[in-house]
């Protein structure tokens, strides 16, 4: 043992700690019993981890007390002490698992923290919930002993910048045979928590579904146990009620929302398992981190395996809850989660069911599954993009805002359908205000065709693949050819006005390809313009504008050069066919023509200085200076 390690050692926070901790001691939350519920709940992860380790090492249950969780308050002290019998933490797990956050997104989440004026939602679901405990103490001792081990370690802070760590006294040492014991010194204002009626109420509240039994420890009297310590999961629906389920899905899912869908229900047959799942209806703020990781928990036989086992499609990540199976081998490694057949059976027929019961519930409780729409569509579509064996299930869910509306379902797309309309048309772009009026959508809008606008990122990918809703192919306003002839205008009695050039469309084409050269990849009379001189479109063949965009700023694909689309009766095109060729006036026209419809799809022009001078000339020249 080196002297390191028997010597008390001080070690400050990471920097987000330390910002994360400031929030917490000078908290102005006008809630703080979160903290009882999260040191509770991070005990009950203790006794889960020793329970699955012990699988494979029976030695590390000895023959101690059964895994419990312990509440003493002292009022002659002013401390509450949290403890349990868990797998405890040895003197680098203090230090890694205290001292610092690992988790991605850390400092977007303290800035977020910062702004919200109630972090309750924000604290629980990000997994910081031991930090908490600072909004009511004013220092924090933790003494642990590894199962197995014999050393024992203790951490204090006192909330400031670092914290102290150091081998156990003796007296520690005898009280903690095995887990981790908290000691709160309470601040003045928290004193309340030493009441026996508070800690029953905010476990009562929070943490009854907790598996572990929860024993209060009073100063007077014997100790008794305050939680009902049962698998809700594994009991019938006809015994819980809708209160009961939102405690469940508030201690599993560390939330403070409702939520907005419940499934629970048991699967016999081949394989048993009992399924009890929530959707939430607050977005998580971990929802778009990069690994998408789900936070369904695996249990087998009531025993906790992990959070980790991918039970869900990426999709369907805003899931939470529990699958707990009486078949898969209590000892299963991460390994063979990966590849077990029967947890890919279980994995297929659990996704199916919560995609079933989304589709029950946009028909039977359309407002409940507005909120999940709302929170989590952008995530839902990823699914579209994905999985093609329940895209047409998918796409029946999806909610759009359109020319017409809001929260539109394609099959009332589809019902309000023009004369002659075969296609679901869309557009894709980065903001709906900038899709209403873009100029794509005017050969739409002069036939009142219902057009799909479509803003978020996914949306450039699920739309990249060939899609049809009830035969009805899904055809982008921004990319290929587009023919609506034989769809009749709202207002048809100036169409053969209309439809008449004003121009030569060849040598127009022509000029204005010369002036052009290689910024363009080709120029064409437009069927999508009606009042807009120009736009620009992708090849039919080829990804669309806005995913080339997306993928440009990640460093991924090339970007190809654009179609250049010139409405044929514009004043400016005609202008353009009047002015010399190879003169000024036809380059600075024609050029103009492709900046602003690259300002119309919000991009910069190519040299922004350029651009300026050329319309500051034309405008001069239009002013006859």
């Amino acid at each position: 043992m080196t002297t390191s390690d028997t010597a008390v050692h001080t070690q400050p926070f990471q920097a987000e700690v330390s910002e994360l901790l400031h929030l917490m001691v000078h908290s102005v939350y006008s809630e703080t019993d979160i903290f009882l519920r999260e040191l509770v709940s991070n005990a009950s992860d203790a006794c889960d981890k020793l329970r699955y380790e012990a699988i494979a090492s029976p030695a590390l249950l000895g023959e101690g007390d059964a895994l419990k969780i312990r509440i003493i308050p002292d009022k002659t002290a002013g401390t509450l002490t949290i403890a349990d019998n868990g797998i405890g933490m040895e003197r680098q797990e203090l230090i890694d698992h205290l001292g610092t956050i690992a988790r991605s997104g850390t400092k977007a989440f303290v800035s977020k923290l910062k702004e919200a004026k109630d972090g309750l939602g924000l604290i629980g679901q990000f997994g910081v919930g031991f930090y908490s405990a600072f909004m009511v103490a004013e220092k924090i001792v933790v003494v642990s002993r590894r199962a197995g081990e014999s050393d024992v370690w203790t951490w204090t802070s006192s909330g400031g910048s670092g914290f102290e760590i150091a081998r156990a006294s003796d007296e520690d040492a005898a009280r903690v045979a095995r887990g981790t014991e908290i000691v709160l010194h309470l601040k003045d204002d928290a004193k309340k928590y030493l009441e026996t009626y508070e800690i029953e109420r905010i476990v009562g509240a929070y943490s009854d579904n907790i598996l572990f039994p929860i024993e209060l420890v009073p100063g007077e009297g014997e100790p008794r146990q305050i939680n009902s310590a049962s698998a809700l999961w594994q009991r019938s629906k006809s015994e819980l009620t809708a209160e009961d389920y939102k405690k469940a899905y508030q201690q599993i899912a560390s939330a403070f929302d409702d939520p907005a869908m419940t499934l629970h229900y048991r699967a016999e047959g081949r394989y048993s398992y009992a399924v009890l799942l929530f959707a939430p209806s607050a977005k998580p703020f971990d929802l778009f981190e990069p690994n998408r990781k789900g936070r369904v928990k695996l249990y087998v036989r009531r025993v906790f395996i992990t959070d980790d086992a991918d039970l869900l499609p990426g999709y369907l990540r805003f899931i939470r809850g529990v699958v707990d199976s009486e078949d898969l081998p209590l000892n299963i490694s991460r390994e063979m989660l990966q590849n077990n057949p029967q947890l890919a059976q279980i994995r297929k027929a659990v996704a199916t069911r919560v995609v079933s019961e989304l589709e029950s519930l946009a028909e039977k409780d359309p407002d409940n599954f507005v909120k999940i729409w709302d929170a989590f569509g952008a995530v839902l579509k990823e699914g579209i993009y994905e999985d093609f064996e329940r895209r047409e299930k998918l796409l029946a869910l999806s909610r759009f805002t359109t020319t017409s509306g809001e929260k539109r379902a394609l099959k009332q797309v589809i019902a309000d359908f023009k004369p002659n309309q075969t296609e679901i048309y869309y557009l894709v772009g980065d903001s709906i205000e900038r899709l209403k009026s873009n100029p794509r959508l005017e050969a739409a809008t002069a036939r009142g065709i219902e057009v799909l606008l479509l803003s978020d990122p996914v949306d450039a990918f699920w739309t990249s693949m060939p899609s049809e809703f009830d035969g009805k192919p899904l055809k982008s306003l921004s990319q290929g050819d587009l023919n609506l002839d034989l769809i009749p205008r709202v207002d048809d009695k100036d169409d053969a006005k209309t439809d008449e050039p004003e121009v030569d469309e060849a040598a127009t084409i022509a000029v204005i390809k010369a002036a052009l050269g290689e910024r363009v990849s080709d120029v064409k009379a437009s069927t999508r313009l009606t009042s807009s001189a120009s736009c620009l479109v992708a090849d039919s063949q080829g990804p669309s504008r806005e995913l080339e965009r997306i993928l440009a700023q990640q460093n991924r694909g090339m970007k190809t050069k654009p179609i250049l689309e010139i409405n044929l009766r514009h004043p400016m095109v005609g202008a353009i066919t009047k002015a010399q060729a190879g003169s000024k006036a036809v380059d600075d026209l024609s050029l103009l023509l492709l900046e602003q419809a690259q300002i119309l799809d919000g991009e910069l022009p190519e040299d922004p200085a350029a651009f300026a001078a050329r319309l500051n000339r034309l405008v001069l020249q239009g002013l006859g200076g």
